[in-house]
């Protein structure tokens, strides 16, 4: 008897990042994810879009002033592009979600339960999860009637080894949930996806953008990242301090009157690179200003440094490597910075070198499709 393969489905999906929005619409079955329309868009100050750019060469970058409650001329947008492109309706919509927090590890259809999971995970990732949840409502407002899919950046490191994910901290904190979760977890996944067959037993992947990690992927598996509980841990950032003496938090707090909210803005917006130049934290900003300003070479420099010796590390906990990946913005784009960071790889044992972009949309697209045909399966067998 021949089977039937079930048509593809019309997918879309949502990430929310903390400098920008992408959106992607797929056709999704279990062999392959197809890209039939993208786009991005650059994240404002007072919390809407700017900039509306679809990943098409013949269309314009389209102007669009969101209102930072509702945001809902974004959807309209959205939804305009895919009838503009004759595109069909989605059946289905995934969302990127950085951290679900102690309670919401692996991807999930999202209903009551999994939105309070969600909503309580906010203090984990304070510059992510507002602006995700924000699209998050109101995507599921103007697609009432379609299943939307948690996607997490966390999922890809939730099986992590105790001695990755356990902190040097009393152990009653682990109960609330304060250990290593690890993030990029999508990008990463989409990494091993693209390399197949050809993923080795030791794989380091270098994700380098406005937030950046570095993992260690063992047999496929993650065995250790760079950043933490939240994804301001690790290695130095844009605006991210990266790991730092807890003396100087506490230094902050007891000697300049600092409180949490004043500590929470200066390592999540005011340091890394931003904080070092004085400048900008965008390396495409600090590559300029380095002819007539010596703390953005600085900066720069430190970011370098930083990222090698956190490869360094992984490098160590796989007993070498047999291929290092760059990914991200300035991971894909600066050879510059590649060549900085790779001075001296050799002497570790990492002779192979590439670069990739990685596709967190298309990964989303996919879970999405399995987790809702799933569920249409589950919901026939129960009938």
């Amino acid at each position: 008897m021949k089977l039937i393969q079930p048509s593809p489905r019309p997918i879309l999906a949502l990430n929310a990042g903390s400098s920008s929005l992408k959106f992607g619409f797929y056709s999704v079955d279990r062999q392959s994810v197809k890209t039939l329309l993208s786009g991005t868009a650059e994240a404002a100050a007072d919390g809407g879009y700017r900039n509306f750019h679809p990943a098409d060469a013949s269309s314009e970058p389209l102007r669009i002033e969101t209102d930072a409650e509702t945001r809902e001329p974004l959807m309209d947008r959205i939804v305009a592009l895919l009838e503009r492109h004759d595109l069909p309706a989605p059946e289905a919509v995934g969302h990127r979600i950085v951290h679900g927090g102690p309670d919401c590890r692996r991807h999930a259809l999202i209903d009551t339960g999994v939105m309070l999971q969600l909503e309580a995970a906010t203090a984990f990732a304070p510059l992510h999860l507002p602006p995700a949840l924000m699209l998050l409502r109101m995507a599921r407002e103007h697609f009432t009637n379609l299943p939307h899919v948690a996607c997490l950046d966390t999922t890809f490191h939730a099986d992590m080894p105790l001695l990755a994910r356990v902190l040097p901290i009393p152990r009653q904190f682990r109960e609330k949930g304060i250990e290593r979760y690890g993030f990029h977890g999508l990008s990463c996944e989409s990494i091993v996806h693209q390399l197949g067959d050809a993923v080795p037993p030791r794989l380091i992947i270098a994700h380098l953008g406005h937030g950046a990690s570095v993992t260690a992927v063992a047999q496929g598996r993650s065995v250790d990242t760079s950043m933490g509980l939240t994804p301001a841990g690790g290695m130095m950032m844009s605006t991210r301090c990266g790991d730092i003496d807890p003396g100087v938090l506490v230094y902050l707090l007891r000697e300049f009157g600092y409180d949490a909210a004043g500590v929470d803005t200066m390592i999540h917006r005011e340091s890394g690179m931003l904080g070092v130049s004085g400048v900008s934290g965008d390396m495409r900003e600090l590559r300029l200003a380095v002819p007539h300003n010596p703390e953005a070479r600085l900066a720069i420099a430190m970011f370098c440094q930083s990222v090698r010796k956190q490869i360094a590390a992984m490098a160590s906990v796989l007993g070498g490597a047999d291929l290092l990946v760059f990914t991200g913005g300035i991971g894909e784009n600066d050879a510059q910075a590649r060549a900085s960071i790779c001075e001296g790889m050799a002497g570790i044992g990492i002779n192979s070198i590439i670069t990739l972009p990685s596709d967190e949309a298309q990964t989303i697209a996919w879970h999405t499709h399995e987790l809702t045909m799933n569920q249409a399966k589950n919901t026939a067998n129960h009938y």
